[in-house]
């Protein structure tokens, strides 16, 4: 299936992780690009994250540790 991200649009994708195994709960994925960009989901496994940022994109994982609101609001400030 694939999504689409708007310009300058911050999503989450932690309900769009599948495997059990992943070592991340969630991904934040920014696009600070003027295009909309097509992602393929669900996300299967870390090879994915790789082939998404040479689209562009800004990846942060969320390890099991991690504030995943500082890590957003940190994000969604570069985005700014």
């Amino acid at each position: 299936m694939k999504m689409v991200i708007r310009p300058h649009h911050i999503i989450s994708l932690g309900g769009y992780i599948v495997e059990w195994d992943f070592p991340y709960r969630n991904l934040i994925v920014v696009n600070p690009t003027d295009e909309h960009i097509k992602i393929e989901v669900p996300v299967f496994d870390e090879d994915w994250i790789e082939e998404h940022r040479k689209l562009g994109l800004r990846i942060t994982p969320v390890e099991y540790g991690d504030n995943y609101l500082s890590l957003w609001k940190r994000e969604k400030s570069k985005l700014e």
